[in-house]
């Protein structure tokens, strides 16, 4: 019975240990880097940027900040674009 509670226990802390750290934050364009906001910029393509949320992802097994933009463009169409907190181009979709 101690071996089971344990086998459910022990990843349920672990999960919400970690939540907080894959969790999106909303963050204000003023305190997004430079380089960030360059790379949002250009590729928003004229849309407005509606929201912008910093958040962490595994890619390439490595664990990276990343700034995640959503825009609006005038016909309405959504595009979210992804940037590395250094100022690297990851992703643009549109939705």
């Amino acid at each position: 019975m101690k071996r089971n509670m344990l086998a459910v226990a022990v990843p349920s802390i672990t999960l919400a240990l970690a939540a907080p750290v894959f969790a999106d934050k909303k963050v204000r364009w003023a305190d997004v880097p430079p380089a960030v906001q360059k790379i949002i910029t250009e590729n928003a393509k004229g849309g407005k940027i509606e929201e912008i949320e910093k958040e962490t992802e595994k890619i390439d097994g490595r664990r990276i900040s990343v700034c995640e933009a959503d825009a609006r463009k005038a016909e309405c169409s959504k595009i979210q674009i992804k940037v590395s907190e250094d100022g690297k181009f990851l992703e643009r979709d549109r939705g």
